[in-house]
């Protein structure tokens, strides 16, 4: 039995697995932890197909973008996902996640949190924006956390 990369302890098979052979997530918090398994496993297709219509990055070709991010993401671990806080979907129809992601590359530490938005496209839930923290930046500890003191006023 293989344990999901998601960090839900749950197997694979029961987890993420469906989703990124095509399923849809039920919610953004379940897009958020089908998309880390997605860049554990380097399913850059995935990745693509979940991200909204409005991303900026979709002004680019799959083709570039994956490549893109295959170079970014060569020798990271996606070790662990903790999802800390949802809301949503509120009056613009965003539904918000907040996580905390432990990454390393070798011994560097590239941990970080983010403040995650994501839309339903209509067809299923799209991540459209983010605002990450270095993990330096990261209050603690990280089950304190909330939208509240991630500190992005931006979005409020």
């Amino acid at each position: 039995m293989t344990t999901c990369p998601c960090g839900s302890g749950r197997p694979d098979a029961g987890c993420c697995a469906p989703y990124l052979a095509g399923a849809e997530p039920p919610d953004a918090a379940t897009l958020m932890r089908s998309r880390f398994t997605a860049y554990a496993r380097g399913d850059w297709a995935y990745l693509w197909r979940t991200l909204h219509h409005d991303h900026v990055d979709r002004t680019q070709s799959f083709a570039g973008w994956s490549a893109a991010i295959a170079e970014h993401g060569a020798g990271l671990q996606f070790r662990k996902l903790m999802v800390i806080a949802t809301a949503g979907p509120d009056a613009q129809g965003l539904a918000h996640v907040l996580f905390h992601a432990d990454v390393r590359a070798g011994r560097s530490n590239r941990s970080f949190a983010e403040h995650s938005r994501f839309r339903h496209d209509g067809v299923g839930w799209r991540y459209l924006d983010g605002v990450t923290l270095d993990d330096r930046e990261v209050p603690r500890p990280l089950a304190a956390l909330t939208f509240d003191t991630f500190g992005h006023a931006a979005w409020r």
